[in-house]
């Protein structure tokens, strides 16, 4: 029996993939192992949203290779699908395929242990290429399920390579997505979370939308709590959010992609909406939901962004008030419009933004933290942190921790009603009370 490891980066998506290359090498009677040394393979799958991300992948190959010198090692995912050239070049590497070779993973992998031959399958998307079809019903976590449904990106922001390491939007058939939410039901997890490259295109091709997905799985018995992974605000409609209120088992968090509070930059970066836009959406949202939040990405030194416009995203972030926001420097990808535009921000002046940004994040965040003390939550607990707590998450995505007195007791997978009753850096901490669960909801 030969053994494989993964090594995963990047988002979502991507571990869904790994979840699911996972499961078609266990049905080929292959053993997962987490022990690098012992492995007869490597997958790893790659991520190029940054060329950090880049770099970590190509790291990780040589680091690999170096341990492994007799190993197969296959490098898929985002990197080689968008840079094929540069990709196939990779002489640590014995199999080099994209984004559209998961379902075939264990043949190349079989082939190349049998025949020691060199693969290279890269080949580009068209408009007629339809949703891969891999699924996944098993998970490392049994208590929280990703589960993608859509795939590629119609935008080109003048900044990202995904549309070009994804191709077009396309979507998962409502049949497939039912019986695998049914499966991952069957063995007992309880939160899906539904997740894309662009989410809210979500069914577009056949006339549906977000709010049909998420109805399949509050159809489902046994699915407790349903979230959704990263939106695109300018596909956020009122009766998509209205159909979405209508569901108990709905999570009100809203990861509302918004790269820049300032116009001018926006518009740079071909992003559909303005920022009087996105706050208006916000309101909105709060109007339905009460106790919702908001998280975001939020991107520091893009081409020609100055002083004025960056201090302008800054007070943006506070305006808005965000449970959290992940702050990463803008980074130069070739072929997109941003890496040929003049006014290219200085390394040294991104970092200064970095860290004004983060600073201005964090000042929301614990805003938003210390806003939760007093209230009743349900929470859904995962796993002990050592033999001092408990930690789980609220359906609002607050990081909860209560004490763990009797070691020996885990509560995983299980909801519980916690007051909280103060907050520290990234999370809150509470007890138990034995009122039942709360809707979260005013």
């Amino acid at each position: 029996m030969y053994k494989i490891n993964f090594i995963t980066f990047g988002c979502k998506v991507n571990h869904y993939e790994t979840e699911c290359m996972k499961s078609l090498f266990r049905e080929a009677s292959y053993e997962i192992t987490e022990e690098l040394t012992e492995a007869d393979a490597v997958i790893i799958n790659s991520c190029t949203v940054t060329s950090s991300g880049d770099s970590r992948a190509l790291a990780a190959l040589r680091k690999t290779r170096a341990a492994l010198p007799d190993a197969v090692i296959a490098m898929t995912g985002c990197y080689p699908q968008a840079n094929r050239e540069e990709a196939a070049k990779l002489s640590e590497a014995d199999i080099i395929a994209g984004t559209k070779s998961r379902a075939h993973i264990v043949e190349l992998v079989g082939d190349c242990l049998e025949n020691r031959t060199r693969i290279v399958e890269l080949s580009d998307y068209s408009a007629e290429d339809i949703f891969e079809p891999l699924k996944c019903t098993r998970f490392d976590s049994n208590t929280r399920a990703f589960v993608k449904i859509q795939d590629g990106c119609n935008q080109f922001c003048s900044y990202c390579m995904i549309p070009f390491a994804r191709g077009r939007c396309r979507s998962k058939p409502v049949d497939v997505l039912r019986e695998e939410i049914r499966a991952i039901a069957e063995n007992g997890v309880k939160e899906i979370v539904l997740s894309g490259i662009n989410l809210a295109f979500y069914g577009r091709e056949w006339g549906l939308d977000l709010a049909d997905a998420a109805e399949l799985c509050a159809e489902t018995e046994g699915i407790e709590r349903i979230r959704l992974g990263s939106l695109e605000p300018e596909m956020m409609s009122e009766e998509l959010l209205r159909r979405l209120k209508a569901l108990p088992q709905f999570c009100p968090q809203f990861h509302l992609s918004l790269q820049s509070g300032c116009e001018r930059t926006l518009k740079a970066m071909n992003r559909k909406y303005t920022a009087e836009e996105y706050l208006a959406l916000t309101e909105r949202i709060r109007s339905i939901f009460p106790d919702c939040s908001f998280t975001t990405d939020v991107m520091v030194g893009f081409p020609q962004e100055t002083d004025d416009d960056h201090a302008e995203s800054v007070e943006f972030i506070r305006r808005i008030g965000f449970a959290k926001v992940h702050v990463f420097r803008y980074s130069r990808r070739k072929g997109t419009r941003a890496d040929k535009m003049d006014g290219q921000v200085p390394e040294s002046v991104k970092t200064l933004r970095w860290q004004e940004m983060t600073a201005a994040a964090d000042e929301t965040r614990e805003k938003y933290l210390s806003s939760l003390v007093g209230k009743t939550v349900p929470v859904l607990f995962e796993r002990e942190n050592s033999t001092e707590f408990h930690r789980g998450y609220a359906p609002d995505y607050t990081l909860i921790k209560i004490s763990r007195k009797n070691p020996e007791k885990s509560l995983r997978n299980r909801i519980i009603s916690v007051i909280i009753e103060e907050y520290g850096h990234d999370c809150c901490i509470g007890s138990a009370v034995p009122a039942p669960p709360s809707t979260f909801r005013s």
